[in-house]
């Protein structure tokens, strides 16, 4: 587990080792959620990121005969 420390000024040190993990850049946003006494960072990327994410994913259905 990781560390992160709070500056004077109030702003968030994010050790090299993460940012290079999680692809983090300088000027990057991320999404700040408060969830039971925690705080979740969540980078905000592009919708083109997602492109062909789902590639491959099963879409056979099974539907029911009063659906078809």
């Amino acid at each position: 587990m990781t560390a992160l420390t709070v500056s004077p000024d109030l702003n968030l040190i994010i050790p090299p080792q993460l940012c290079q993990s999680f692809g983090l850049s300088p000027g990057q946003q991320i999404q700040i959620i408060f969830y039971n006494d925690r705080i979740e960072l969540i980078p905000i990327r592009p919708l083109t990121t997602l492109r062909g994410f789902l590639a491959g994913m099963d879409t056979t259905l099974e539907r029911e005969a009063d659906r078809v």
